[in-house]
């Protein structure tokens, strides 16, 4: 049986407690849209995507995700370990010494749930590609799934991954870009205005969907089940999922700042203190 809304709100909360705790052990790491996203990766792991309680690195029949804006490692971490694919106690090793939890996930150290090593940005959803055509040779009918960031689009190599998808009607994908106008050095419109990426998506052949509210749960899993429902269509299928960067930590919204800087401890607990609901810490 699924969680209910209230349950994946419960998670997201803990997730986002996950998220602090970690990068605050270490005065290390990325808390800005790792706690953006995190509803998505509730929403995608606790009750959209079909997976098999095992993790086999194949990905035969089950839909598999992929990271592509690897820094945000935190949340990827959390929603794996609560989902069952490691113990919550690893997460306490976060960019230790000899952790399986590098700050940019890697393949090497066999962490269940990691499909791809994604420290350089612009890589996953060519990788994605490649996972969706091997499903179709495989006569596979699940999902593929990828995370992008807004900043990373102006990585080029994109753009060439967008147009071999629609040329190639690779229509098993869906590919979610997280939209929270940020990223290191500034607002994306600062660092590289881009226009309209919906409009650029749509002109590469895709069909695209708005999550206007990508930190309502509710909002968040009805938009995936859309997008859910507009694939093997003959087109590839992107979500423009609108977050706020630092969601849920007030002294982190609103800014690019804490893209990858870590809280003190009076900052962790007041941050601790706004999300005070909890499943259990680590």
């Amino acid at each position: 049986m699924k969680p209910n809304t209230q349950q994946l709100t419960d998670l997201t909360t803990q997730v986002r407690r996950d998220i602090l705790r970690m990068v605050h052990a270490v005065n290390s790491g990325h808390p800005g849209g790792s706690l953006g996203c995190a509803e998505f990766f509730v929403a995608l792991y606790q009750n959209i995507m079909e997976r098999k309680e095992s993790f086999e690195m194949d990905g035969l029949n089950e839909d598999i995700f992929f990271l592509s804006n690897g820094h945000i490692s935190p949340v990827f971490y959390s929603v794996l370990a609560r989902s069952g694919y490691f113990p919550v106690s690893e997460l306490a090793t976060f960019r230790k010494i000899n952790t399986r939890l590098q700050g940019h996930p890697t393949t090497h150290d066999h962490l269940p749930g990691i499909r791809m090593a994604s420290g350089s940005l612009g890589q996953g959803l060519s990788v994605a590609l490649g996972a969706a055509q091997a499903k179709k040779l495989n006569k596979d009918s699940h999902l593929v799934y990828v995370l992008l960031g807004d900043g990373e689009l102006q990585e080029g190599q994109n753009w060439e991954a967008m147009m071999y998808a629609s040329a190639k009607k690779v229509d098993n994908l869906i590919a979610t870009v997280d939209l929270n106008g940020k990223q290191i050095d500034g607002s994306t419109d600062e660092v590289l205005h881009m226009g309209s990426i919906k409009a650029k998506f749509e002109a590469f052949g895709w069909d695209v969907l708005d999550i206007e509210k990508g930190n309502d749960i509710e909002s968040v899993v009805n938009g995936l089940t859309e997008a859910k429902s507009k694939t093997g269509k003959g087109k590839p299928v992107c979500i423009l999922l609108h977050t706020e960067m630092g969601n849920g930590v007030d002294y982190m919204m609103g800014t690019h700042a804490w893209h990858g800087k870590a809280p003190s401890d009076a900052q962790l607990e007041e941050a601790l203190n706004q999300n005070a609901e909890t499943l259990g810490d680590y």
